[in-house]
């Protein structure tokens, strides 16, 4: 069997790497591979950065690793570094936090397969799909809380997103390499300093405009209008 992931540990934590097609066979039925994938899984502890580059692949190996991952212990911390399209985009749904690369795409859609039988077969499949869809969103809403009528909307039209639309839309948290929270914080320290100086200054001019009178002081407010006017 081949394996579509990989569990390293070093001194920085754990990592998981999901790269290529999820499954070559689907895990429907399937008792052994999940297992395994359990039992990687479970051979550490602590938190977990997961690693997704994949087009998807089949949904009930997406929905075990969903639920495992969400049941698992530690944090987990995705990071979609190329694409999480179709299944792969359910499974990143279960991280803690959700980074995507500013290259990053994600991709959702309709679940489909392919079937043969007669036309009851065919009620049958459609109605399968429709199950599944569901859960699909349940996932999705849990993650972005938009309503599960935009999410069906969004797959029956098969969306395509870059990070900042993913971040926009609530299916990742942050955008990775960017500066724009640091430049935020810098933006509100220079507002802080600034206040400062204000004050130091109208401070200073109290002492230069009564420098006779030490006890004598003079409101804020009235220092604030004599500096306007000198602007």
């Amino acid at each position: 069997m081949h394996k579509f992931w990989n569990f390293t540990e070093d001194d920085s934590g754990r990592t998981l790497r999901i790269e290529g097609q999820i499954a070559d066979e689907t895990w429907f039925g399937d008792e052994v591979t999940p297992q395994l994938f359990k039992n990687d899984l479970q051979a550490g502890t602590g938190d977990i950065t997961l690693w997704i580059n994949s087009p998807g692949g089949d949904v009930f190996a997406a929905a075990q690793i969903y639920n495992m991952l969400m049941d698992y212990k530690g944090d987990v911390h995705v990071a979609i570094d190329g694409l999480a399209a179709s299944s792969a985009s359910v499974i990143a749904m279960a991280g803690t936090t959700v980074s995507m690369s500013p290259v990053a795409m994600m991709m959702i859609h309709n679940p489909w397969t392919v079937a043969q039988g007669e036309a009851k077969d065919m009620a049958k499949v459609i109605e399968m799909l429709g199950e599944i869809k569901e859960s699909i969103i349940n996932a999705y809403e849990l993650k972005t809380g938009l309503s599960r009528a935009k999410l069906s909307h969004l797959m029956d039209s098969e969306s395509w997103f870059n990070a900042r639309k993913a971040v926009e839309l609530g299916f990742a948290d942050r955008i990775l390499f960017d500066k724009e929270e640091d430049q935020d914080l810098e933006t509100k320290s220079y507002s802080f300093s600034r206040t400062a100086v204000h004050h130091d200054l109208l401070v200073k001019m109290q002492a230069k405009l009564e420098p006779q009178q030490p006890t004598k002081t003079i409101p804020l407010n009235q220092l604030e209008k004599r500096l306007n006017l000198l602007k």
